[in-house]
């Protein structure tokens, strides 16, 4: 039961908070904080200050403009200093991280009469490579043979003038302490391409022995996390921490009160942590390469000792596995019937699916051998890597210099890292799956490789459930997941099915402050077209877009494919063509920004939009008064995590369409909607060209679940 004086602490901060900031007290803000504290408020400790008793989870569901940072760190934040626990609050997305670091914590500290400390933890790919970049800058390129020996591994990178001049400035910025090495901090968005260049990962990184460990940007930031109170990070560093046992890299999750903020991304985030994929031909390629690369090595470096024995090995097993690995690419190539579609991007992705999961077995017999092989392999290079940190430590002598074992280690620690993917990906496509779990999903997908196709092998779970179960809650102290849509069809049984939280878990969902019926209409209009009928519905929504969307200023067109979005452009009038921007044209903060200044200087702009643009993008006031849905938003049907799901649950005796088709278009549909009402200010108008949500059984349970806008069908 929460303590009188936890409770005290609570409430005390909460109207200190809204006192300094002169607001009033949110009715779904104050219910959230409540339920929160309740719960992990409550959690008994043993004596060793171990949570006693079943897992102590809550999720809450907060609709837009509750305020939910506010409310969970009120809540949580007292909580977890009075159990002597860290908080780590868990975000999906770079931008809402650096919200609650730089404005909703600050704002907290500074108003609510609470006393914490707080980190940002970010990958280390955020972060500036110091030594990567020194490399760079050295006559335009990796400095040293070895090096350029490994130009296939990223090591030996002809530098051009535009990023030339970029990395200079970014030495210069950092000199005069203008920049700390994050990447999220730079003035203006970096390119991946350009960030690749700079960053590196935990394979190649030599920790303590690189000459510029003191300089480095992400283990400054690391040491600054060491005894804060409040750890802001992301789902997938909590997941890579789960996946090493916990505790590696943050708080140990038995002394950690988790929040995990946009929660709905969770399942998919975890999925995504334990699927593999590899490409046939461009592995097989690499291991040519490495092959080569070695052997050269040798030639220029005789190598005394064990450090000489293990590199001998490596041509001869690279290139046995380069012939399997041609095997299996002639045997893909035969067996798949690559069926055209696209995913929730609307990218190109022709597939072949293995129905449940099943590989024939000649394939599977292919994929154990290179199981087996980059097994071999994998061992290799992991002994390869401990001979070399033993060199740089200067304990052992593996017959060469500190200097050059330091030079060599991320060479090494990349061919590992690439080595244990592959073994990570046949391990998966030939594991013979549980009888009672749910199968992995197994595909092959057809890829352009330059002039060339190439084949992709993946393995993926369908669902994370048991995994985050096992990790996550049945672990640690107490947890939170919130967002503004976690339930489906007013239900949380999709996302207790798909994130595993305890069918006992506490579940709440708190109300908007928005009018919806006062700040905007939702029409379902009549285009005399059925959605399932794909070019008679897309030639309807060409002819009926243009008065639609007249006297907006702002207008965000949601497609649920990029087929249509492309076929309704290029129906349009040429001069109403010109208003609109289209997703994909330029990168998406881009689109976004072209869009705000369009509407800034009195014009109207229409934004055409997939899924990506469907959740996530804020365009409050005239930047978005009006949202056109083109269709409910059903899953792709070929996606193949998707498809292999839903034959598990019709394989059970259940129906995949209302289980999983539904729930999860009312979720997107809901999600879309969200798009209007940024701010307690905004008006507009959210318009569904599907009349499927009122002729429909299943559609009107998806419109009775959508914001209570006030409805015009016509």
């Amino acid at each position: 039961m929460l303590s009188t004086e936890l409770k005290a602490t609570i409430q005390g901060a909460y109207s200190r908070f809204l006192e300094a900031k002169g607001l009033k007290p949110r009715y779904g803000q104050r219910l959230m904080i409540a339920e929160i504290a309740k719960v992990l408020g409550a959690v008994a400790q043993d004596d060793e200050g171990r949570r006693l008793g079943e897992p102590a989870v809550v999720a809450v569901e907060a609709g837009t403009g509750t305020g939910k940072t506010v409310a969970y760190s009120l809540a949580a934040i007292p909580v977890a200093k009075a159990a002597g626990k860290r908080l780590v609050i868990a975000t999906a997305t770079v931008a809402l991280q650096e919200q609650i670091v730089h404005k909703d914590l600050p704002d907290l500290l500074s108003n609510a009469g609470l006393s914490f400390s707080y980190a940002l933890a970010k990958g280390r790919g955020r972060y500036l490579c110091l030594s990567k970049l020194d490399s760079l800058l050295q006559e335009g390129q990796a400095q040293t043979a070895t090096a350029q020996l490994f130009e296939d591994e990223g090591f030996s990178i002809d530098v051009d003038e535009a990023s030339l001049k970029l990395f200079n400035s970014m030495i210069e910025k950092l000199a005069g302490n203008q920049w700390d090495g994050d990447r999220d901090s730079w003035p203006v968005a970096l390119e991946d391409k350009e960030w690749a260049q700079v960053t590196t990962d935990h394979s190649q990184c030599t920790n303590r022995h690189c000459p510029n460990f003191q300089q480095c940007a992400f283990f400054k930031a690391r040491e600054g996390m060491g005894k804060v109170d409040v750890i802001v990070t992301n789902h997938d560093m909590v997941l890579a921490d789960l996946a090493l046992g916990g505790g590696a890299v943050l708080p140990d999750p038995r002394d950690t009160l988790y929040v995990f903020d946009e929660g709905h991304h969770l399942p998919d985030k975890a999925i995504g942590h334990f699927a593999h994929y590899t490409r046939l031909r461009s592995t097989a390629d690499w291991l040519e390469q490495t092959a080569r690369n070695l052997t050269k090595l040798l030639a220029q470096h005789p190598l005394p000792g064990d450090l000489g024995k293990l590199v001998e090995q490596v041509p001869e097993l690279a290139r046995e596995l380069k012939g399997q690995q041609q095997f299996m690419y002639g045997a893909c190539e035969q067996l798949a019937d690559f069926h055209a579609g696209e995913d929730m991007e609307g990218r190109e992705r022709p597939r072949h699916r293995f129905a449940a999961g099943l590989v024939p077995e000649h394939l599977r017999d292919m994929g154990l051998e290179l199981k087996k092989g980059f097994g071999r392999l994998t061992d290799l290079f992991t002994r390869l890597a401990e001979l070399l940190k033993e060199g740089m430590d200067g304990e052992k002598n593996i017959g060469i210099a500190s200097h050059q074992a330091e030079e060599w280690y991320p060479l090494f620690g990349s061919l590992l890292a690439r080595s244990q993917g592959n073994w990570e990906l046949w391990t998966a496509f030939t594991v013979e799956d549980p009888q009672d779990a749910p199968p992995m999903a197994r595909w092959l997908t057809l890829v352009e490789a330059g002039n060339l196709h190439d084949i992709e092998v993946n393995a993926s779970p369908i669902l994370a459930a048991e995994m985050l179960r096992r990790t996550l809650w049945n672990v640690a102290y107490g947890a939170l997941v919130t967002s503004a849509t976690l339930t489906a069809l007013n239900r949380f049984d999709r996302f207790r099915m798909r994130s595993g939280i305890p069918y006992d878990s506490v579940t709440a969902v708190v109300p908007s402050p928005f009018h919806h019926a006062d700040a905007g209409v939702l029409r379902v209009p009549d285009l005399g077209a059925d959605p399932r009928n794909a070019p008679a519905h897309t030639a309807a929504i060409v002819r009926a877009l243009p008065a639609l969307v007249e006297g907006s200023r702002g207008t965000l067109v949601l497609f649920s494919s990029r087929r249509q979005m492309q076929d309704v452009f290029d129906g349009l009038d040429r001069d109403f063509r010109k208003q609109v921007l289209i997703q994909g044209n330029l990168s998406k903060q881009e689109t976004l920004n072209k869009h705000k200044a369009r509407v800034d200087d009195g014009a109207s702009s229409v934004l055409f939009g997939l899924a990506s643009f469907a959740e996530g993008v804020d365009l409050p006031g005239a930047y978005c008064e009006h949202v056109v849905i083109a269709k409910i938003p059903f899953a792709v049907p070929d996606d193949p995590v998707e498809a292999a799901l839903a034959e598990w649950i019709e394989a059970r005796g259940g129906n995949p369409f209302m289980e999983i088709a539904v729930p999860d278009a009312s979720l997107r549909l809901i999600q879309a909607c969200g798009r209007l009402l940024r701010t307690e200010q905004d008006r507009g108008t959210i318009t569904l060209l599907d009349r499927r949500v009122v002729t429909q059984r299943y559609g009107k349970a998806i419109l009775a679940t959508l914001p209570p806008f006030r409805q015009e069908i016509g």
